[in-house]
């Protein structure tokens, strides 16, 4: 299983348009790295690829990843569709960018499925794709041998919604197995906060994106996540003031977890 990181930050990017904060302003002198809104890809046999979320930033998250470039002369680029955690709008609103790629499948939860029902009519018409419920009994299989289960981690609804029923599964975590390797990657941006259930799905896992206001780094909240012997975290979805935007951050390192740039590819 390939993995690679397009975005890192969190709703905004950063630097921030609208922030003139210290580490804002350091990016923008080129002193920390920039980092586009969160959102990854991956695939199983490197031909189907699919999306983990779809950024505002996602045109050029994939211009900037040869591996996701449609062969020349042949057509189609190799996305096979995408993997919703939720229906925040800077994890959704990259869908319209979308438009008009034939046959793609969306995965979300099913009250994401309904507040998307106006941009599921739009994209449509372009194209008619096809859209899944992520918590479907049993999980999933995507092409390229890769088997997904998808696990509520919290139920806050968007703020654009006019009615937010409480109690529904409205963010998802994603567990992820290449059959050919065995290798499990944990996709989960965003998170209340550590617990039991977490430490479940982690188990047995090789390689986890986690919330990046949810990973340790100091003092009390080290101890906040307890990963297993051998999972490697690579925080995600960072914060514009948080002190996890240095990649060379000893905090993080100093509890395992690895803070990687855009771009950023692993293996499974």
């Amino acid at each position: 299983m390939r993995v690679v990181l397009l975005g890192t930050a969190a709703e905004g990017g950063f630097p921030r348009w609208n922030c003139g904060c210290a580490p804002c302003a350091a990016a923008r002198d080129g002193k920390l790295p920039a980092r586009s809104q969160e959102a990854a890809a991956v695939t199983g046999n490197s031909r189907d690829w699919w999306l983990l979320n779809a950024s505002p930033d996602i045109r050029n998250q994939l211009a900037a990843t040869s591996a996701l470039w449609p062969a020349p002369g042949t057509g189609p680029a190799p996305l096979r569709g995408v993997l919703l955690t939720d229906a925040e709008p800077e994890h959704v609103s990259g869908l319209t960018e979308l438009r008009g790629e034939p046959g793609l499948k969306v995965y979300a939860a099913p009250p994401v499925l309904a507040a998307l029902t106006p941009a599921r009519a739009m994209v449509d018409r372009y194209e008619p794709w096809e859209w899944c419920d992520s918590l479907t009994a049993g999980g999933f299989v995507l092409s390229g041998g890769l088997v997904v289960t998808a696990h509520p981690v919290g139920t806050s609804a968007p703020s654009y919604l006019p009615r937010r029923p409480a109690g529904e599964s409205w963010v998802l975590a994603y567990r992820i197995e290449d059959l050919a390797t065995g290798g499990v990657l944990v996709y989960a941006p965003r998170l209340a906060a550590p617990g039991p259930e977490l430490d479940e799905l982690l188990a047995g896992a090789d390689r986890a994106l986690l919330d990046g206001s949810c990973c340790p780094v100091a003092g009390e909240a080290a101890t906040a996540l307890s990963p297993p012997p051998g999972l490697r975290i690579v925080p995600t979805r960072l914060d514009h003031v948080g002190p996890l935007l240095d990649t060379t951050c000893a905090q993080a390192a100093e509890v395992g977890a690895e803070v990687l740039p855009d771009g950023a590819e692993f293996v499974l």
